[in-house]
């Protein structure tokens, strides 16, 4: 069976993204040679040019940079979630990372499950991972840090 919703589709550079996802962690790309770190994964540097890469863990902090409820919802998969938010999250580690995904009240939670009055820019969130069904990808989600 497969979802109504969107799920990514992993390339070469992004697969171990996904990989340490499947493992609940959040992890992303550094330049082995400035150290800078750079999402969406790609092959080069864009600070030094630099092709050597590695995997720094993140602590999955991060601040919601900015968030939109969707009105209405134009893909039909997503309409009887509604109303969902979708974030852009500021990771604290890596304050020029930015994320997407969804604030929700526990990893495997629906998305509608934070009323969207509550968010706001700025607000601490954390990472999660819900366990992916078969043959799925794990999305990184966030909880708010203050409830």
């Amino acid at each position: 069976m497969t979802s109504p919703l969107l799920d990514p589709v992993p390339d070469d550079d992004g697969a171990p993204f996904w990989a340490y996802a499947a493992r609940g962690e959040l992890r992303v790309q550094i330049c082995a040679e400035c150290a800078e770190p750079r999402f969406p994964p790609r092959p080069c540097c864009p600070h030094c040019r630099s092709f050597g890469s590695g995997w720094r863990r993140m602590s999955g902090r991060g601040r919601i940079w900015s968030f939109v409820v969707p009105h209405p919802p134009l893909l039909p998969g997503y309409a009887e979630a509604a109303p969902y938010n979708a974030v852009l999250v500021e990771l604290v580690d890596a304050p020029r990372i930015r994320l997407v995904g969804n604030v929700v009240a526990a990893p495997d939670a629906p998305l509608d499950s934070v009323d969207p009055a509550r968010l706001r820019i700025g607000a601490g969130v954390r990472a999660v991972f819900a366990p992916p069904a078969p043959g799925a990808v794990p999305l990184p989600r966030w909880l708010l840090e203050r409830a």
